[in-house]
């Protein structure tokens, strides 16, 4: 494909070629980034506790206050917040009085945090935080009986740190963040046993919320995943196999945090800076949010200015492909925490002839085995070559209605520093 700025950034399909990207955005004033934040602007480890972030990409983001939001499963208050770690970096009072605090969405849409730090939980009910605030404790204590019987038979001595360090005391989307526990088992068999236990404890817990009258409250996130099950709703594990954990992470999660929902709310806020109202209304949140895909683009179609829809940049790196065989017949299951927020980027930029960008980092080169991009792949190859799409096997496939644009192919050090260079000069 030629390379040139008359064609459309978002025709372009997973070029590694950043730079070609950032000079065309030089260019633009209307434009808005939804970013994830784990694997994207800071290394995936094994304890969240260790992240860092790098003090000229917090600069950089607070440059384009009003054109920036994150939209993170994970959270921005508490112990393994993103907050502690920009008090860290930049300072605590430093952070607060010039607005430092990364802006938007947390605990998949549901923690809202303005660049001060004001943190709010909008449609979340009390009932259901007393809930949550119980889930950490009741993980801890399954794990600390769970490890030391067969088939892992972990050393006593270890499994109250391990209980402590991989299960995440969220506010509002309490984890066990399995990584550690991966690495210390480090046999395939062992991980999917792991999986399967921890995915019945999970179940329990939805039984007891059911139990208390709570029947539609919460669902749980695995990520990486393959997708939801269609006749169910619920979203499918992905097996550990070969070099990959497949799912680690386990997220006791609000009903209706879900990242697309996100992607809503955080319109809602961009217009009401642009024009003084909220065209979703007041109290729209991810809570109250139309449950399907094509629901949420008709309902953008519907609310939003078309004059005043900005070209969005979606970065995630958290989506999957994987083919499976039942019964002699083929499947390709696709997931991942960022694919449902991206799909709609990539389809409100068709609704709104916005030409948005959907850009994937590759986060394999963490602590956390992940699929990983072959670059020199995509750079010799098109994309009606089979040879192409092994680059990215694991993340996409050739029939992938997600269509990735650009792709940060070294990470998230090379993504923080073609954001630092290209947008957070502006």
């Amino acid at each position: 494909m030629p390379e040139s700025s008359s064609i459309p950034l978002s025709s372009h399909c997973w070029n590694t070629r950043l730079n070609l990207l950032g000079e065309q955005l030089r260019q633009q004033q209307d434009f808005l980034v939804i970013q994830d934040l784990d694997g994207v602007c800071m290394g995936l480890v094994n304890d969240p506790l260790s992240r860092t972030i790098a003090p000229d990409y917090v600069r950089a983001v607070q440059k384009l206050d009003g054109r920036f939001y994150v939209l993170t499963n994970g959270e921005h208050v508490g112990k393994r917040g993103v907050n502690p770690i920009i008090d860290r970096t930049c300072g605590r009072d430093l952070a607060k009085h010039e607005g430092l605090y990364l802006p938007g969405l947390a605990a998949g849409g549901v923690q809202w945090q303005s660049r001060f730090g004001k943190v709010s939980h909008p449609g979340v009910q009390s009932q259901e935080l007393a809930f949550l605030f119980q889930v950490p404790v009741k993980a801890r204590y399954f794990l600390i009986n769970l490890l030391g019987n067969p088939p892992y038979n972990l050393a006593k001595e270890n499994i109250q740190l391990l209980a402590e360090t991989v299960v995440l005391d969220n506010r509002v989307s309490p984890t066990i963040n399995a990584n550690l526990l991966c690495a210390v088992l480090g046999s395939v068999s062992a991980v999917s046993q792991l999986q399967a236990d921890i995915q019945r404890f999970m179940n329990q817990l939805l039984q007891e919320a059911r139990d208390q009258g709570m029947e539609d409250s919460f669902f749980v996130h695995y990520a990486p995943n393959l997708g939801r099950d269609p006749s169910t709703g619920v979203e499918r594990i992905k097996p550990a196999s070969g070099n990959h954990w497949g799912t680690t992470d386990f997220q006791f999660m609000l009903r209706g945090a879900v990242k697309e929902a996100g992607v809503m709310a955080l319109l809602n806020d961009y217009y009401f800076r642009k024009t003084g109202d909220y065209p979703l209304g007041e109290d729209f949140s991810a809570r109250n949010a139309p449950a399907s895909h094509d629901d949420l683009v008709t309902l953008a179609r519907a609310r939003f200015d078309p004059d005043l829809m900005p070209r969005i940049i979606g970065v995630g790196d958290t989506i999957t492909s994987s083919t499976i065989e039942t019964e002699g017949v083929e499947q390709t299951l696709r997931g991942g925490s960022d694919r449902g927020f991206l799909t709609l980027v990539q389809d409100l930029g068709l609704a709104f002839e916005s030409d948005n960008v959907v850009l994937l980092v590759d986060s394999s080169g963490g602590e956390v085995m992940r699929p990983s991009v072959d670059a020199a792949s995509l750079q010799q190859y098109g994309p009606q070559d089979s040879n192409f799409w092994q680059g990215v096997s694991g993340l996409s496939d050739q029939h992938d209605p997600l269509r990735v644009n650009w792709v940060a192919a070294d990470g998230y050090r090379q993504y923080t520093q073609f954001f630092n260079h290209y947008l957070g000069t502006r």
